[in-house]
């Protein structure tokens, strides 16, 4: 097809790239021949012009996807899922400290620590063989917002601060690492900072092994928010409850008596999630 320029959710130009479009489809599982009937489709669309932004590309594309597997369908939509775990930040701060633990990690989160100067809450407290890490999480809820340089910097600015501290007071335990996670891209600068001074990034699509769709994907815990046997209402409900990964349904499926389900919508709901619990990829491919 000839070179089409697209809309992103941030208003830049980028240009339109049928092998971007057939990754994702097999990074969400469908097959070669799904993937060949919903690129096809897609690409003429493009070239018509009726399909021009980003955000009109993937709407077309989960609808078809959801009319072949929902499964395949729920997974091309884990970007927009982690996004629907807010407003708030608390909700992807637990669903981090979810996956981390699965790798056997201790994790807790919003702990409270000493700086040299002030006091610091920390999003994830993370701890294996002997190693602490102090992990910040930066959540966004709308598409197109990027993590930038002035978060990397903030984020550091903590870490030093709880580390002179623990430096001054050996009675203090300190932190091995820093890490910044992100449900959505960063900037050049941002990647470019934490590099310089050692500190961890994950975010989406970065770094190429070990960015978040890899760790939601290794562990097996997708969001509740993935299951499209669910409306919105009903998923925040599950989140207001605790049920934060698809996991916890199928541990604690009396969750689900609040909705009134029939007896088979409540087996699809239990079905889609088991799909959604179990790891993709070998785990030390990730982390």
């Amino acid at each position: 097809m000839r070179k089409t320029f697209i809309t992103k959710t941030s208003g830049e130009k980028e240009l339109f790239s049928g092998d971007k479009l057939r990754s994702s489809l097999s990074r969400s599982g469908a097959d070669e021949k799904l993937i060949n009937k919903v690129s096809a489709y897609i690409e003429k669309e493009v070239e018509r012009g009726v399909l021009s932004t980003t955000q009109d590309l993937y709407k077309h594309a989960f609808k078809m996807l959801r009319k072949e597997s929902r499964m395949v369908a729920s997974r091309y939509y884990l970007r927009r899922a982690i996004m629907e775990l807010g407003p708030s930040g608390h909700p992807f701060e637990n669903f981090l400290a979810r996956i981390l633990a699965s790798d056997g990690y201790a994790t807790s989160v919003g702990v409270t620590v000493s700086g040299a100067c002030v006091d610091h809450e920390i999003d994830v407290v993370a701890e294996k063989n002997g190693n602490s890490v102090m992990i910040e999480c930066k959540f966004h809820n709308q598409q197109g917002i990027k993590s930038d340089v002035k978060t990397s910097l903030y984020i550091q600015a903590r870490f030093e601060d709880i580390s002179k501290k623990n430096h001054s007071d050996r009675a203090e335990k300190g932190f091995n690492e820093v890490w910044l996670v992100t449900n959505t891209k960063l900037t050049g600068d941002a990647i470019r900072y934490a590099r310089c001074v050692g500190m961890k990034a994950i975010g989406w699509s970065y770094p190429s092994v070990g960015n978040l769709q890899d760790l939601v994907e290794a562990s097996g815990l997708h969001p509740v928010t993935c299951l499209a046997e669910l409306n919105r209402g009903q998923k925040h409900y599950l989140l207001n409850a605790g049920i934060v990964v698809c996991k916890d349904i199928l541990e604690h499926p009396e969750v689900l008596k609040g909705f009134n389900f029939s007896s088979g919508k409540l087996k699809k709901v239990i079905a889609e999630a088991e799909t959604f619990s179990c790891p993709m990829k070998e785990r030390d491919t990730v982390l």
